[in-house]
């Protein structure tokens, strides 16, 4: 489509499809002229218009393509042809060519001075198609979070010449905090923020230092910095996460905030020496904006009604079961979010505190001033809790307590490692609480693991083999889906996880074999025929129903014979 002439007007092309009234164009207007924000988020706050609507009937009376960002290809070329600044400030990205034109995805496809500064731009004509707002703004992060490290990298290896060889002064921290370095340490920070991951790995090697981050729970690789500017980097990071810069010869951990995208993000930093340097590990936690329910986090109808039974109980323990890693912690917060009422007084003690959660009291650990679980335990009983979070039972000290508080009123959370939900309760009687005490305290477990989603851009359908079914254990399985990998997903046939739970009640017959000292198998046979669903079986359904792989499946669920 030729670029248009004049300006067409958004309200008057709605109006024009009969999808705005008068009345609400005259409204919409007058709130625009007040707060200034662009018409078709008005009428999206409003509830007039979806944005799927507007760029329907945009689409329609324009004769312009619909593009879908989060499934087509971008050449990384292509959208970087125009600087990061003009794509931000008309919300637009190109996309690729086609009979001699740039294809350009836009928000606002009405706007004919974007299209005439791109057009300047690259010195080619421009084919406008329509694409979402949020949807542009995270393409441009993703395209062009790249292209910052590489320049910020570049500016490193021009401008950062000393290495540092341990002794550090006031004008080597001033050289750290310089532009280079501090440009390097934001975007290796935004691209992993960009890109959805949960850690950034920095390695030291003998020649190279590796960036690897942490995506839907598998590490991929990144970049490389070369060894000789590592140090500026790492200092830096150090110093944003208020540890002791001279010190490199035990572990250390820190923590800083940090403002991202509009958004405010905790990082927790640990280093760890090895032998070519400090390796850095920085969790990222998106803490201010946890915001979830059960439902969100993989909860099956049926395992929804057990938990509602373990959770209707007044006092108890409960415990959740996992290896790191496996979302047990945001499990944790979500169920205390529906106890956090002004008639509860909630306390929890973690280490560390991963979520802030307002109404709730959190106390962080600190071993170094003797402020252990164990210890806080005790001061906690002192403050008249009505329910109580500990982060995790580590020893005999803290699960006995745990065991007093539960048995006398209180409502008990914790963690504990253990691959499923009955072998939890063997564990307990290892750590030394007597199997009477396990039986009367603990109501409820939840085991949980998380599993990749198949891209649902690239996911293959196929035939399942004979291997495949006897890992299913079902020979009338036909059809299973594999990942291929797509530019959506980064290549990586996998976008998004998934929680897979199994949820154990404690009933009279469950407590009954508990104290008569029973193995884990003969718990497993019990709570199975009492309702619960096994992780294996839990996955086996998602499975099948194409939201992930069999390969996932071996690599994540603990499949006993």
């Amino acid at each position: 489509m030729e670029k248009p002439k004049q300006k067409i007007k958004l309200g008057e092309l709605l109006m024009g499809a009969g999808m705005l009234t008068q009345a609400q164009l005259e409204e919409v207007l007058a709130e625009q002229g007040k707060s200034r924000k662009r018409m078709g988020q008005i009428l999206i706050e409003r509830n007039i218009l979806t944005e799927e609507e507007i760029m329907d009937t945009l689409a329609v009376q324009l004769s312009l393509e619909r593009f879908d960002i989060g499934k087509a290809f971008i050449d990384p070329e292509v959208a970087r042809c125009i600087p990061k600044e003009v794509a931000k400030k008309y919300n637009l990205i190109p996309f690729g060519e086609k009979d001699g034109k740039l294809q350009v995805a836009m928000s606002d496809p009405l706007n004919i001075f974007a299209i005439d500064d791109i057009s300047f731009i690259t010195q080619k004509p421009i084919q406008p198609c329509i694409a979402g707002f949020e949807a542009i703004e995270k393409a441009i992060e993703l395209y062009f979070s790249k292209q910052s490290t590489d320049k910020a990298l570049e500016d490193l290896k021009k401008e950062y010449k000393v290495e540092l060889d341990g002794k550090y002064d006031q004008a080597i921290i001033d050289e750290v905090q310089s532009a280079p370095a501090v440009r390097l340490t934001n975007s290796i920070v935004n691209q992993a923020i960009t890109s959805g991951a949960s850690d950034i790995h920095i390695e030291p090697f003998e020649k190279e230092v590796k960036v690897r981050y942490r995506i839907d729970g598998v590490l991929v690789a990144s970049m490389a910095i070369p060894k000789s500017l590592y140090s500026s980097v790492c200092t830096r990071i150090k110093i944003m996460a208020g540890m002791n810069i001279a010190e490199n010869r035990i572990p250390q951990d820190g923590r800083n905030e940090m403002e991202v995208g509009g958004r405010s993000y905790d990082f927790r930093v640990s280093s760890l020496p090895t032998v070519f340097g400090e390796k850095i590990v920085i969790r990222i936690l998106d803490g201010k904006n946890f915001d979830l329910n059960r439902s969100m986090i993989g909860f099956t109808n049926h395992d929804n009604a057990i938990l509602n039974r373990i959770l209707s109980m007044p006092y108890g323990i409960v415990l959740l079961t996992g290896p790191t890693g496996s979302g047990k912690s945001t499990t944790l917060y979500t169920i205390l979010k529906e106890f956090n009422t002004v008639d509860k007084n909630i306390v929890t003690v973690e280490d560390p505190v991963e979520y802030t959660l307002l109404g709730i009291n959190q106390v962080q650990v600190n071993s170094k001033a003797g402020l252990t679980f164990a210890s806080s335990l005790r001061s906690i009983l002192r403050q008249d809790p009505d329910i109580i979070m500990i982060g995790e039972m580590r020893d005999e000290e803290t699960a006995h307590i745990a065991v007093r508080a539960a048995i006398t009123g209180h409502l008990v959370f914790s963690t504990l490692h253990t691959n499923d939900a009955p072998t939890s309760l063997t564990r307990l009687v290892d750590m030394g609480i007597a199997p009477y005490l396990v039986a009367e305290s603990t109501i409820g477990i939840i085991s949980q693991r998380l599993l990749r989603k198949l891209c649902p851009s690239c996911k293959r359908g196929y035939l399942a083999d004979d291997r495949e079914k006897k890992i299913l254990r079902d020979l009338n399985v036909v059809k299973l889906y594999k990942p291929t990998g797509c530019p959506a997903c980064n290549n990586t046939g996998y976008k998004g996880r998934i929680a897979i739970h199994e949820v154990l009640y404690l009933d009279s017959k469950m407590r009954s074999i508990i104290e008569k000292g029973a193995n884990a198998d003969e718990l497993r046979t019990l709570a199975v025929k009492n309702g619960m669903v096994p992780l294996y079986e839990n996955c086996k359904r998602l499975v099948i129903n194409g939201v992930t792989s069999i390969n996932e499946m071996v690599r994540t669920v603990y499949a006993r014979d």
